[in-house]
């Protein structure tokens, strides 16, 4: 007896029709055509009708990301779509075991796992971890001082993101490293590519007299909500999240895609936001909006939408107040609506702020509203209490906390970088003097909080034994430096090295009585986040290829004085900066108005008198 082999469909079994089963469909549907039968109608992946047999089957059975067909995805996309993020642990097993560099798609994967490969400025790895609302315990610093130590270069480096990255990590120890981590009840997850980034609060959140709500608990839950829904390892491109509780230390909330901002709201008239569709078609479903839904005199997020400095932008009040209970369903739903509309195609173009360029705020909170279960009420700025401005360099410096008889103390870590032996002292004087609790802060240093008033004075000794300080200047207490050509490959400049020594030079020259921050950035994606300093300054090659130098941007500024800055001079050598930024200040000083802070001066000047001004 003979036996046949039945071979399954290949479009049952790869999504794809051969060109004979495509002939074959052509050909049955013109017989049908000439019998009189029905005309074809058929769906594109699209959503689009079609009456073409062979467009709709190719189209139905095209792979796309989130409608996106693949064939016109990044090549970063088709990565992820063949290989989930989270599913690339094997290969850095493989990689450790070799002692292996990774070639580009591996890099990229690994960032998934908090490790860059940070080749060619070092052939080595770099760690980032996820360190939600910049909570660290003693025995966590212990810790990750220990990972510097046995694995790294025997440093870590505090972030504007309230984070630690540790860096010169060998290929034979990524492993080591994540499951050391891990064993801290840390994780790196998501701290690179196209993730949620770490999530930030108020770094005096929980101790701040003036706050109105302590944030930790949103940032903490929205930390875990990531963790476990792995959807959101797969984001068009990266993505920041910030909650500002009002307190006194700034937190740049508006330099985030979202940023929440707690407020204290009047008594008012509230509308809903759009309508869903279940409104208009199944009626049962339909989040109806009711006077219970006008907000009650009382403390609730207003939401403020793509920040991105390096763009030139901050985020903008989007019109809604949002019940802290109902914040993390309204961040999840907003980051759902980035997920599966955001732009897949090219990458320069794939931040939220793209999609709400090309949406418009309303469509994007009206695609928000569908995806949750109660209504979005817009309510107006204007009936929200109007919150006191956070306190210039207050990350710096001895501070009552609401609980009495408590202190928190911000100590000044130039540029962030920190010792292992640093990092041990610290964390032994938090567990000795403090509650074993430290706080990183976007400002690239930390607070040591809940000390008694009689060891105040014993924690700043011991600050300065370790070559730390609880206060700075008006000049240093703001200087903010990215990591530099000394550890990334898109510098251009040794930002650190080059911050010490420019703040060097002008703490030795003047003095000032207002507060100034400068930030160094040493290419256009500004992690520094030059734009918003009072000065800002972006690294550039300038005249030969190792000559260095930088664009020169003053009047940036956060929070109630929100402001992105104007680039007044151009590829400054950074041999002639530190004496044009003194001349700068001396004129500023000489010519400002009674009281007028560096970046109002700069502000009510057009940018060709700045320019005669600082050159006379």
């Amino acid at each position: 007896m003979s036996t046949a082999t039945i071979e399954p469909s290949t479009a049952t079994t790869t999504g794809v029709f051969t060109a004979e089963q495509k002939e074959f469909l052509s050909g049955f549907m013109a017989g049908v055509a000439q019998r009189g039968i029905h005309p074809y109608v058929g769906t594109t992946s699209m959503g689009q009708l079609t009456a073409d047999p062979a467009q709709g089957g190719a189209n139905l059975a095209e792979e796309t990301v989130y409608g996106t067909p693949l064939g016109d995805v990044t090549k970063q996309e088709r990565w992820k779509h063949e290989e989930h993020p989270l599913d690339g642990w094997d290969r850095i097993l493989a990689h450790a075991e070799a002692g292996k560099l990774p070639d580009e798609e591996n890099t990229f994967r690994f960032r998934n796992f908090g490790m860059f490969h940070v080749s060619p400025a070092q052939n080595s790895f770099m760690l980032r971890c996820r360190i939600p609302a910049g909570e660290l315990t003693a025995a966590q610093m212990n810790g990750l001082a220990d990972i510097a130590d046995d694995y790294g270069n025997g440093k870590s480096a505090v972030t504007t993101r309230s984070n630690l990255q540790i860096r010169e990590i060998a290929p034979t120890n990524l492993v080591n490293v994540l499951t050391r981590l891990q064993s801290l009840g840390l994780t790196a997850k998501g701290s690179g590519v196209d993730n949620i980034r770490n999530v930030t609060a108020s770094p005096t959140a929980g101790f701040d007299p003036r706050e109105l709500l302590d944030t930790r608990p949103f940032a903490h839950a929205l930390h875990h909500y990531i963790l476990n829904h792995r959807e959101f390892y797969n984001l068009p491109r990266k993505f920041n999240v910030a909650f500002e509780g009002g307190g006194a230390v700034d937190t740049v909330a508006d330099t985030n895609d979202i940023g929440f901002m707690a407020c204290r709201a009047e008594a008012g008239a509230g509308e809903k936001v759009g309508k869903r569709e279940s409104e208009t078609e199944q009626g049962s479903h339909s989040p109806t909006f009711t006077p219970a839904h006008l907000p009650a005199p009382g403390i609730y997020f207003r939401v403020e939408l793509c920040g991105i400095t390096g763009h030139k932008q901050l985020a903008k009040d989007c019109g809604i107040l949002v019940k802290p209970t109902e914040v993390l369903a309204v961040c999840a739903a907003m980051i759902r609506v980035f997920l599966e509309n955001g732009e897949r195609t090219d990458r320069k173009k794939a931040r939220l702020k793209y999609l709400v360029d090309k949406w418009g705020v309303e469509k994007f909170l009206a695609e928000t509203q569908k995806k949750i279960a109660f209504p979005l009420v817009k309510f107006p700025l204007e009936q929200c209490i109007k919150r006191p401005a956070a306190v210039k360099h207050g990350h710096v410096g001895v501070y009552r906390q609401r609980q009495p008889g408590k202190n928190y103390i911000g100590v000044v870590v130039p540029v962030g970088i920190l010792s292992s032996k640093q990092m041990r002292r610290v964390a032994d004087l938090a567990a000795n003097y403090g509650s074993a609790a430290l706080r990183l802060t976007p400002w690239q240093n930390f607070l040591i909080p809940d000390v008694p008033d009689a060891f105040v004075e014993t924690v700043k000794r011991q600050l300065v034994r370790i070559g730390l300080h609880h206060e700075a200047t008006n000049i240093l207490g703001g200087l903010v430096a990215c990591t530099g050509s000394a550890g990334c490959k898109w510098a251009a400049t040794e930002t650190k090295g080059q911050a010490v020594a420019l703040g060097a030079h002008l703490n030795k020259k003047l003095q000032l009585d207002h507060p100034i921050n400068i930030h160094l950035t040493g290419c256009p994606n500004s992690c520094a986040q030059h734009y918003v300093g009072d000065i800002g300054l972006q690294g550039v090659k300038v005249g030969t290829a190792s000559s260095e130098g930088y664009h020169v941007v003053f009047g940036g500024g956060t929070g109630a004085d929100a402001a992105i800055g104007k680039q007044v001079f151009t590829g400054i050598p950074f041999s002639d900066l530190p004496a044009l930024l003194e001349r700068v200040l001396k004129t500023y000083q000489a010519r400002r108005n009674s009281g007028e802070t560096f970046a109002a001066f700069t502000r009510r000047h057009e940018v060709k008198q700045l320019q005669e001004m600082f050159s006379e």
